[in-house]
């Protein structure tokens, strides 16, 4: 699905990511850690298509990312849903609108049964018809994940996704992402939280890519 090969970027002269080579194969769950400032987040890019390799190549989907124009990256897209840890929303539309965004934007409707049983996936059905300034934390991460999968992607890229989380929701979240996984998704979660980590091996199996010294190595053992 994901296929690095000799991969490398890096800003302003900097060197971020050097001689990353790997696959992220179909129904893989992977997390990725480092400390911050790494390149975890550049890398999630990179699976994106966000960002382009200054050397190396990418296959996305079984196809090199620079071979795609701009209207084959936004199909593209549409195949990978992506949380960040910051998650913005319109302030002015209602949770279950903002969900409904991604579909909007590619010119399809929502199902409305579909999207209630999402909605009720990620427990916000009662916030349905509310605004995002009223929700909490947990609940922004989880109308985040709801419209990340509205799409029904075989990719989510998750960002930090338990950063500004309790550890309870952090839990919840993750669950969350295990179920994702255990219907066919690849997932990818950039987290510098091992006790996290840790806490999903009684769920999923899962294998650590590790970013240390520019190069992303896989950890070794599988949780």
């Amino acid at each position: 699905m994901i296929d690095f090969g000799n991969v490398a970027y890096g800003y302003g002269g900097t060197t971020l990511l050097s001689e990353v080579t790997l696959t992220l194969p179909p129904g893989s769950f992977h997390f990725l850690t480092g400390p911050s400032g790494a390149g975890k987040s550049t890398f999630l890019k990179l699976c994106f298509g966000e960002l382009l390799p200054r050397a190396g190549r990418i296959s996305l989907f079984g196809r090199d990312v620079v071979d795609y124009d701009r209207d084959g990256i936004a199909q593209l897209r549409r195949r990978i849903g992506m949380v960040h840890q910051d998650c913005q929303f319109l302030d002015h539309l209602p949770v279950s609108r903002n969900v409904t965004l991604p579909l909007e934007v590619s010119g399809r409707a929502a199902d409305p049964g579909e999207l209630r049983d999402l909605l009720a996936w990620v427990g916000l059905s009662a916030q349905a018809e509310a605004l995002p300034p009223s929700l909490s934390g947990g609940e922004r991460q989880r109308a985040a994940l709801a419209r990340a999968v509205i799409t029904s992607p075989d990719l989510v890229l998750a960002d930090e996704p338990t950063g500004n989380l309790d550890w309870e929701m952090s839990l919840r979240l993750m669950t969350l992402l295990v179920e994702l996984n255990r219907m066919g998704k690849t997932i990818l979660v950039a987290t510098h939280d091992m006790n996290l980590i840790r806490a999903a091996k009684a769920q999923v199996s899962a294998r650590v890519l590790r970013i240390r010294d520019r190069h992303v190595q896989a950890a070794g053992a599988e949780l």
